[in-house]
C-alpha cells in the first residue's frame, strides 16, 4: 500500500497533526504515514523549498508526499498533484512546488475543489487521500484533473555570480543554529575551478577552507563544511553560528528594502564567497 509523507507548518501544539493522519487512514487503513516536520515556518518559501526538496531524495520511488504549507495563500478552487523523478508531490497551488524542484516535473495536474466544499485542512487532506487511492491502485494520474500548464519553474537555490565572487543566501538554520547556504558543492566547485577562497562574514572575519566534519576545528572555532544534502553549512564547533556570526533567515522582501537601511543592519541574510585567483 501506498507510503506517504507528510510536511506541514501545523505545529504540535493542538490536534491537528495527528487528524491529518487520521484523515488519511480512514480512507485507507493501510497506507504507511511517515512525518518530516510539522515546525515548517509557513511564510518563508525559500526553508519550506530546502526542507521538502531534501526529504524527496531519501525515499524509494511512488512515495506519495504531501505538503500542507500555506494551504490558504490564495483562493483556488484546485489543488495540486505532480508526478517528479518517480516521486508524487500533493501540495496547495501557490510557490512551493515550482519553488522546491528542480526542473519541470513529468506530470502536474489540477485537482478540483468540488464546489461547496468546506475549504479546511481536513478536507484538502480528504482529496489528497483519495487522490493518493486512485493513483495507488493504478489509475493514470491524468484522469484526476486538467494539466497545470500555468505554472512557471525556476531553481530557487541558485546564487548570484559577479566576476570572481558570488552571493549565496541564508535558506535554512537548524536546530543547532547552524547555517546552510543556497550553494550546493557542484556549484561552488565548478566556480572555484582549483582556485583559493575566502568566504566573508560579519565583521570582516572570513573562512577559507572547507572541513570534513566539525572536529576539524577547536570548539568555539567557526567552520564550512557541505551538509548530507551537498549545500554549504556554516557552523561553530558546539557554538551558535546564526547569533554570533549575525546570520539569519533569506526573506525575498530583501530584494526591495533600501540598501542603506540593510547596511545598517545587525544580522544579515547573504554570505559572499570570493576565489582568488
Amino acid at each position: 500500500m501506498a507510503l506517504i509523507t507528510v510536511t506541514s507548518d501545523l505545529g504540535l501544539q493542538d490536534y491537528l497533526a495527528g487528524s491529518v493522519k487520521g484523515q488519511l487512514w480512514k480512507i485507507q487503513p493501510d497506507f504507511r504515514i511517515v512525518d518530516i516536520s510539522h515546525s515548517v515556518i509557513a511564510f518563508n518559501v525559500s526553508r519550506a523549498a530546502y526542507i521538502c526538496r531534501n526529504a524527496l531524495n531519501h525515499f524509494p520511488a511512488n512515495t506519495f508526499h504531501i505538503w500542507l504549507i500555506n494551504l490558504f495563500d490564495n483562493k483556488q478552487n484546485h489543488l495540486l498533484i505532480a508526478r517528479h523523478n518517480q516521486q508524487y508531490i500533493a501540495c496547495a497551488d501557490n510557490a512551493l512546488l515550482p519553488l522546491t524542484i528542480e526542473g519541470k516535473p513529468d506530470e502536474v495536474i489540477m485537482l478540483p475543489i468540488p464546489e461547496g466544499t468546506p475549504k479546511n485542512l481536513i478536507e484538502y487532506t480528504r482529496l489528497f487521500g483519495e487522490a493518493i487511492l486512485h493513483i495507488s491502485e493504478g489509475k493514470p494520474l491524468t484522469t484526476l484533473g486538467a494539466n497545470a500548464s500555468h505554472l512557471k519553474y525556476n531553481d530557487p537555490l541558485s546564487v548570484r555570480t559577479s566576476g570572481n565572487s558570488l552571493e549565496a543566501k541564508v535558506i535554512f538554520i537548524d536546530s543547532y543554529e547552524n547555517v546552510i547556504l543556497n550553494i550546493h558543492r557542484t556549484q561552488f566547485e565548478t566556480m572555484r575551478n582549483g582556485r583559493k577562497f575566502q568566504i566573508v562574514l560579519k565583521g570582516n572575519e572570513t573562512i577559507n577552507r572547507i572541513s570534513d566534519s566539525y572536529a576539524d576545528v577547536p570548539e568555539g572555532e567557526k567552520l564550512a563544511l557541505f551538509n548530507a544534502s551537498g549545500y554549504m553549512e556554516i557552523a561553530i564547533n558546539k557554538g551558535n553560528a546564526s547569533g554570533l556570526l549575525g546570520l539569519q533567515l533569506y526573506s525575498d522582501t530583501q530584494d526591495n528594502i533600501s540598501p542603506n537601511f540593510l547596511s545598517r543592519r545587525l544580522m544579515y541574510q547573504t554570505v559572499i564567497i570570493e576565489f582568488i585567483d
